[in-house]
This record gives C-alpha cells, sequence and structure tokens, in this order.
C-alpha cells in the first residue's frame, strides 16, 4: 500500500477539521437552544416602580403569583419607589441578568417623556414591550364629610373656594394628578395639588381628613368605598361601573366625551432575547384568563387584558401621543 503524500495528508485533515467544526457548530446551536429553553433558569423579580398599596401592587401581585406557574419559576415583587417611576425605571433598563421586569404604567411610559427635561431611560430604546396587563377605572373621590354629594356640587365648590380645596396625589406625573388635572381643564377650576411619595402615604391623609379629594385606581378604593370611609363622586370611565352601580361618571354630569383610565403593562429591558419575551406575554395572558384572576379583577373593577408586545407597543404609542397634548396644556411639572 503506497503511503499518502504530503498533499493527501493536509487534505484529509482539511476535511476531519471542517467535519469537527460542523459538529461544534451542531452542538453550540443544541447548547443554544436547551439554554433557551431552559429560561427562566431562576426566580423573576418584577419590578414595581411606587410605593406598597396602589393599584399597581394589586396588579403586580395577582400576575406575578399566576405567571409562576406557566413559567416554572417564582415571580416575585419588589417595590422601588422613587422619582415618579424614574429610579426604577433606570434600574432595570441597565438589569442584563435576563430576569428582571418592570410594572409599566401610564406615568413612566406615555407622560414622564414630556414633563421630564432630561430623563434617565429611554421608554421605547431601553425597553421591550411585553403585554398590557389591566386597564383600571380612575375614580374621583373626596372624604366622607366632604358637603359635595357628586361631581356636579364638587366643581361648584371649588369655584366658590378657588384655591382652598385641596387634592393629593401619588407624586407629580402619576395617573391621579393627571387624572385631577384633566378634570380642572374640563372644569376651568382650581384645587392645591399635594404630591406624596406613593398611593398609600396620600391615602392616610385623605382618610384622615387631611385632602378633600383625590383620583385613584379603584383596585386600591373600592374597600374604602364599600365601607362609607371614602366617597366616590365620579368614574373615569365611559360607562358606569358594574361595582358602582349608582355612580355616575364624569361625562354624565356635564363633560361629555371625558374619559380617564389608568393601565399597568409587562416590560422587559431591552436586552431581553425576542423569544423570552414572547413567552412572558404568553405566561401573562394565561395569568389574565384563569378565572381566579378574572374574579379578583372584577372585584376591584379592574379589567385584565393580556395582548402581544406588538398590541402594548401600539397601544403605548398611541398613549403618548394623548398625554403629551394634556401634559402640555396643563403645564405639569416634575417634583
Amino acid at each position: 500500500m503506497t503511503a499518502p503524500t504530503h498533499g493527501e495528508r493536509r487534505a484529509f485533515l482539511q476535511r476531519l477539521a471542517a467535519l469537527g467544526s460542523v459538529g461544534a457548530g451542531s452542538l453550540g446551536l443544541a447548547d443554544a437552544a436547551h439554554a433557551s429553553e431552559a429560561w427562566p433558569s431562576r426566580s423573576i423579580r418584577l419590578v414595581v416602580p411606587f410605593a406598597p398599596g396602589g393599584s399597581s401592587e394589586i396588579i403586580a401581585r395577582l400576575t406575578a403569583a399566576e405567571m409562576a406557574k406557566t413559567l416554572g419559576q417564582s415571580v416575585y415583587v419588589d417595590n422601588k419607589p422613587g422619582g415618579a417611576g424614574n429610579v426604577a425605571m433606570q434600574e432595570v433598563a441597565r438589569a442584563d441578568d435576563g430576569h428582571t421586569l418592570i410594572l409599566g404604567h401610564i406615568g413612566t411610559l406615555a407622560v414622564n417623556p414630556y414633563i421630564f427635561p432630561k430623563l434617565p431611560y429611554d421608554a421605547e430604546r431601553d425597553f421591550k414591550p411585553v403585554s398590557l396587563l389591566a386597564k383600571v377605572p380612575s375614580l374621583y373621590l373626596v372624604r366622607p364629610d366632604c358637603p359635595a354629594r357628586n361631581l356636579k356640587e364638587f366643581v361648584e365648590l371649588m369655584r366658590k373656594n378657588p384655591g382652598r380645596l385641596s387634592y393629593g396625589s401619588a407624586g407629580n406625573g402619576s395617573a391621579g394628578h393627571l387624572a385631577m388635572e384633566y378634570l380642572k381643564m374640563a372644569s376651568s377650576t382650581f384645587m392645591l395639588h399635594v404630591p406624596y411619595r406613593g398611593t398609600g402615604p396620600m391615602m392616610t391623609d385623605l382618610l384622615a381628613g387631611r385632602l378633600d379629594a383625590a383620583s385613584v385606581g379603584a383596585p386600591a378604593v373600592m374597600g374604602f368605598i364599600k365601607a362609607g370611609k371614602l366617597r366616590c363622586i365620579a368614574t373615569g370611565t365611559t360607562e358606569r361601573l358594574a361595582a358602582l352601580p349608582d355612580v355616575p361618571t364624569v361625562a354624565e354630569q356635564g363633560f361629555p366625551g371625558f374619559e380617564m383610565t389608568q393601565w399597568y403593562g409587562l416590560m422587559a429591558p431591552a436586552k431581553q432575547p425576542a423569544d423570552q419575551v414572547a413567552r412572558l406575554a404568553e405566561a401573562a395572558g394565561t395569568a389574565l384568563r384563569q378565572a381566579s384572576s378574572r374574579e379578583k379583577l372584577a372585584q376591584e373593577a379592574a379589567q385584565g387584558i393580556g395582548g402581544s408586545p406588538a398590541d402594548f407597543a401600539r397601544f403605548i404609542a398611541a398613549e403618548q401621543k394623548r398625554w403629551k397634548a394634556v401634559v402640555a396644556r396643563a403645564q405639569i411639572k416634575p417634583d
């Protein structure tokens, strides 16, 4: 048998190397697929950019508990208040562990970009929309000893006492701030704004009678309304709520076309792979379709939504256009 020439040996080694590359590539693809399938590999942190006690925490905890069942890993809520939500948004925008999400909100996604001259995050470039979780009716509330029994009477009270009445909110640019400024614009009235660091602290003063009014998402206040500790004088919805059938909408009480609804959605850092974002959206949708979730949301007068990342992206864009105009007219400024 003739020994192979130098050229033949070199050709054989080249073919062997090529086969090795193909094998290694196949193994690499398999490893990558396995890694993707294995995600999440540990607990997922869902950051809520507000203090405990508001609608945001109720929506987050309900969704997180159900998503954990689908994802096979726990999903825990981490409240990180401060800076109208900007502190938490900045932190999550920089997160690169693949297991950190944030609860997006009308304020952080559709309002802050227009009231802060410089944000520590970009609502569009730094995040990927995952899914719109829920819409929450904004309720207009007064302390129970307020002489106004409905919105018409409260508007009259404001007009007779310009600047002497006060309302609280979870902070400048919060949904409650927007809702009250929107009402002030529609009714051509004035009332002093007292910003707090979250819904919880504001509610403490409202319940104690140190504030005259507020607008709060339904889940955080339904219990107080039913107990008679707060009076709801109007809803920001287009139709009356089944949970509060005797309370007229703002539109019914002399302001046609008025609508104010808070909303919450799941956001991931921009680095999150598309397949993981899709899986999160599917898990969120499954969570919101559960009978227990629907029942809990109905009790709180909230509406579960769900939907794809693309659906949520379009919704955010439309809301940004809407609230950019309101912020400009109301001249809302940061703290």
